[in-house]
């Protein structure tokens, strides 16, 4: 058999064929897309040009405006959508910037703005009684040892059970289960703390669900400015499942549903967890360096830096560094999270991203690994519901992509 090594191409050249970074082209080998080979020597990986050639072609967007734009090759095309802009190095809910609205809104008066364009300061959104009494003894149910996202996934399903009114697709019904929804999630994970009063505020409740420290001011707006600047990123993989089931018309828990089935993955979800996990590490070994050293020489990615939307930095992870840096208890933290960012980026230029201001946060509020993705699932059931609302104005199931078969060609004798 002939050696056709020499044929392939690096990582470096296959990623710039596909316009993508490395990190990304990994993820396509993970997800299937792609397949790589070890290069001679054992350094570094190899592609086959052929193959990123025909990703590269399957990947190209549709022409702008086009529906669902499925092709022969299964390509992904784009949707139109009024509600999350990426672009610059910056990110607009409705035409205004995410970070100018976290800072001066709450999560509640957020999510408003994202589901209607309208802004209702001081709103707060509450549990109703049986929703909630359904969530939480769904929870109660579930075996010992279970973690938040299970009981979340429960808790919606259980809630979905509790409203007669979840087949009502008008604006009006939906927007009334979501407000009732979101409260109940929250409500239906087991206290680890005390509760704060406070301003009954979501982030409020949700902080004596994810550490038994008592909350101080500075560090519940970190959380609430959290849970503001993770209601929406455009159609991340969740959120094109969730606009999937609002296009077969499910009602908007059954969408919630799917959100968060796609989120629980290692490639979406948990990177915040992973974050964390390498956040306490380098506070254990007092100094970013060796812990870095050992994830790459394992062939590992360093969490919490780099994304694929945007070239410079994470404008999240910016205003949530900003305000760490008012909370006392953060400084060790924040500064093990720099050093890490240093280190990794000595060569190349990586900023940090959203998962590490949140392992900042989890680390120095002694929360759980768990917690970020807690808070990024609460907080995105608010751009689910907003994409969901504006898919139920589209042609029902649109979103129908159309299979290349690669099978045996027919016909075949029965089996």
């Amino acid at each position: 058999m002939t050696d056709q090594s020499a044929d392939r191409i690096t990582t470096r050249e296959a990623a710039a064929r596909l316009g993508v970074k490395p990190e990304t082209l990994y993820a396509y080998v993970s997800r299937g897309l792609l397949t790589s080979r070890r290069a001679e020597g054992g350094r570094g990986s190899t592609f086959d040009p052929a193959e990123v050639a025909a990703l590269a072609a399957r990947a190209r967007p549709a022409a702008a405006g086009q529906d669902a734009a499925p092709d022969g090759g299964g390509g992904w095309g784009r949707i139109r959508t009024g509600i999350t802009l990426i672009e610059g190095d910056a990110l607009w809910f409705r035409g205004v910037e995410a970070t100018g609205l976290a800072s001066a809104y709450g999560f509640e008066e957020v999510a408003e703005w994202l589901w209607t364009g309208e802004l209702r300061r001081g709103i707060r959104f509450t549990a109703p009684e049986p929703l909630l009494a359904a969530a939480r003894s769904a929870g109660d149910a579930l075996p010992a040892g279970c973690g938040p996202m299970d009981r979340l996934r429960v808790a919606v399903l259980a809630a979905a059970t509790a409203d007669p009114l979840r087949f009502d697709l008008s604006q009006d019904a939906v927007l009334g289960s979501a407000r009732g929804l979101i409260p109940t999630l929250v409500g239906a994970l087991p206290e680890a703390g005390r509760a704060h009063r406070g301003e009954g505020r979501l982030a409020w409740r949700l902080w004596s669900r994810l550490t038994a420290l008592p909350a101080d001011e500075a560090s519940l707006r970190v959380l609430d400015a959290a849970l503001a600047l993770l209601v929406d990123h455009d159609l991340a993989a969740s959120t094109l499942a969730a606009r999937v089931a609002a296009s077969a018309r499910a009602h908007p828990y059954a969408v919630v549903s799917a959100g968060l089935g796609a989120l629980d993955g290692p490639l979406h979800g948990q990177a915040s967890a992973m974050a964390h996990r390498m956040l306490a590490e380098v506070l254990e070994r007092g100094s970013a360096g060796p812990v870095v050293a050992e994830r790459l020489r394992a062939g590992q990615r360093v969490p919490g830096l780099g994304h694929r939307l945007y070239r410079g930095e994470d404008p999240r992870a910016r205003l949530l560094f900003h305000l760490l840096g008012r909370v006392p208890a953060a400084a060790d933290a924040l500064a093990a999270a720099r050093d890490i960012g240093t280190t990794a980026a000595r060569h190349t230029p990586l900023f940090p991203n959203v998962d590490l201001a949140l392992a900042v946060l989890s680390v120095s509020a002694a929360m759980p690994p768990e917690a970020g993705e807690t808070v990024f699932s609460v907080a995105r059931t608010a751009g689910w519901i907003a994409h969901a609302l504006e898919e139920y104005q589209e042609r029902p199931l649109r979103m129908r992509l159309s299979g290349t078969y690669q099978g045996p060609p027919p016909p075949r004798p029965l089996p």
